[in-house]
């Protein structure tokens, strides 16, 4: 059943169990961007981060996920791929669930400044998932 009001949304807009977030993570950043601006018109904004660029994505002026490139060597055989995260209400209470129920963690909880506290999950059917409590 489909909810049309907000309630169930906290104060900064997040629900838990919704995906919160979505990013490319890719080897030819490059290669990617020419992709995706010609074929759906995104436009891509760099950000500088700690050793790195991470690129915001807008369509149409609106962000719709972010582009991660995937330089460190122990990343150099895992495909281009897109990584999603959903939203938890306290990942490191949820973390402990989700390894009770068959997950295994493939990067343990960390914390990433004015975004919020994440965990790397593979789930029992094989599927990566980033799950996160963002912050505010």
């Amino acid at each position: 059943m489909i909810d049309d009001d907000d309630d169930h949304l906290d104060d900064a807009g997040w629900a838990h169990g919704c995906v919160f977030w979505t990013e490319l993570n890719t080897h030819d950043p490059a290669k990617a961007k020419a992709f995706y601006e010609k074929t759906l018109g995104w436009e891509f904004e760099d950000m500088p981060m700690e050793g790195m660029t991470y690129w915001m994505i807008y369509s149409d002026m609106e962000t719709v996920g972010g582009m991660f490139e995937m330089k460190e060597p122990h990343l150099a055989q895992v495909p281009d791929h897109w990584m999603t995260y959903i939203s938890v209400d306290d990942v490191d209470v949820r973390v402990k669930a989700a390894t009770e129920a068959g997950a295994t963690v493939l990067r343990d909880a960390f914390d990433v400044p004015d975004v919020g506290r994440i965990v790397i999950l593979k789930e029992p059917g094989g599927a990566v998932v980033g799950w996160m409590t963002p912050i505010g």
